[in-house]
């Protein structure tokens, strides 16, 4: 009886040291496989979709190739604790990484970027069109801001970002910029609120291509706001015709004198929305204008504008503007 139980004892003792033996190579082969060369043969790009979880992380390596193994993965996050911080984007694997490796690459969060440059004095709706076409962003775009909402910039972001997201970032950025810059107005503006400003600062966009003379410009629009002069100004008579895309022609004499809420020709003070979406040196340009006697400007053939405090000296610039638009015509430059 007691051989018996010494014998059974054994066979105990001997599975138990099978199993310990299994175990210990089960664990060093897990190991190996974590920590070795992995089977990509090139580099590649792989991108962590936002949300998703170290499951469906794991599972997508392996069906792309990147790893040998699902769960050796998963296990190596969970003994290493780095389950939660594998974060979302696009990122450049390079071959032969090892799930160790690969871990350490998505938990850094150093995504591959891309960039999207919205230039000054586009609409919202061809901002929006830019954010509908670039390729690295997701969704659909249903969040539909106002004119004069977006701050335009570069944007950098990662691949999968909502289209929403980066709308809402412009505006967040714009509101930024704009609250900044009305802090530092200068006092007794013409200007009472900020959404006036953004309307005015689009129209000074839209007006000058030129940086340096966006406070003068500004400066002319102030002072005939203040004598409660007309801002006669071409581009709100065509965002009022167009929505903003280029007219193709000139204004017709009909349009100048038609009674439309952007034909500041015709109607006092500023029109109801802004036409654009202006930069930061626009706004800033609106809320600290140059200081000036000018009340006219008019384009002086390299770009930018000539400006005038009377209207004798306006009729002359304009004349000069008149023989090099004829000189251009007649092909003479």
């Amino acid at each position: 009886m007691g051989q018996t139980v010494l014998r059974i004892l054994g066979y105990l003792f001997l599975l138990i040291l099978v199993a310990m033996a299994g175990a210990a190579g089960t664990a060093y082969w897990a190991k190996m496989e974590f920590e070795g060369s992995g089977p990509l043969a090139q580099e590649t790009m792989f991108v962590v979709p936002k949300g998703a979880s170290l499951t469906q992380i794991a599972e997508q390596l392996e069906k792309d190739g990147l790893i040998s193994n699902a769960y050796v993965f998963r296990a190596g996050a969970y003994y290493l604790r780095k389950q939660g911080g594998l974060k979302a984007g696009e990122y450049t694997v390079p071959a032969g990484a090892s799930m160790q490796d690969i871990l350490v690459i998505f938990e850094s969060g150093k995504a591959i970027t891309y960039k999207l440059t919205v230039p000054e004095g586009l609409t919202t709706a061809m901002i929006i069109e830019l954010v509908r076409k670039h390729e690295a962003l997701s969704g659909d775009v249903t969040v539909l801001p106002t004119e004069g909402q977006l701050l335009p910039e570069t944007y950098v972001f990662s691949r999968g970002m909502a289209r929403n997201e980066l709308l809402r970032r412009m505006a967040l950025d714009h509101n930024r910029v704009l609250n900044e810059l009305w802090e530092k107005r200068a006092p007794d503006l013409p200007i009472k609120t900020k959404y006036e400003a953004v309307i005015l600062a689009s129209i000074v966009e839209k007006e000058t291509g030129v940086p340096r003379e966006r406070p003068h410009v500004a400066g002319v629009f102030v002072n005939r706001l203040r004598k409660g002069m007309r801002l006669e100004s071409d581009p709100t008579i065509i965002y009022g015709i167009t929505q903003g895309y280029p007219l193709g022609r000139g204004i017709r004499q009909s349009e100048l004198q038609a009674a439309t809420p952007y034909n500041t020709y015709a109607i006092a003070g500023l029109p109801p929305t802004p036409i654009a979406n202006p930069g930061r040196e626009s706004l800033a340009a609106v809320l600290n204008p140059m200081a000036t006697e000018d009340i006219f400007f008019v384009a002086d053939g390299t770009g930018g504008h000539a400006f005038a405090s009377t209207l004798e000296e306006h009729e002359k610039n304009v004349a000069r503007w008149r023989q090099i638009e004829k000189q251009r015509a007649a092909g003479g430059g």
